[in-house]
């Protein structure tokens, strides 16, 4: 599982807590903290 500060690639994510999706565009991009609700685990 993702977690915020990684480096895990392009493609979507979707918040373990709220669903909200965060897009990475490019393979250097990090996770950065769910904008909706500042949780830090991804799926």
């Amino acid at each position: 599982m993702p977690t915020t500060g990684e480096n895990p690639g392009k493609g979507t994510y979707y918040c373990k807590n709220c669903g909200q999706k965060v897009v990475l565009d490019d393979d250097s991009d990090r996770l950065p903290p769910c904008p909706k609700c500042g949780k830090t685990d991804y799926k």
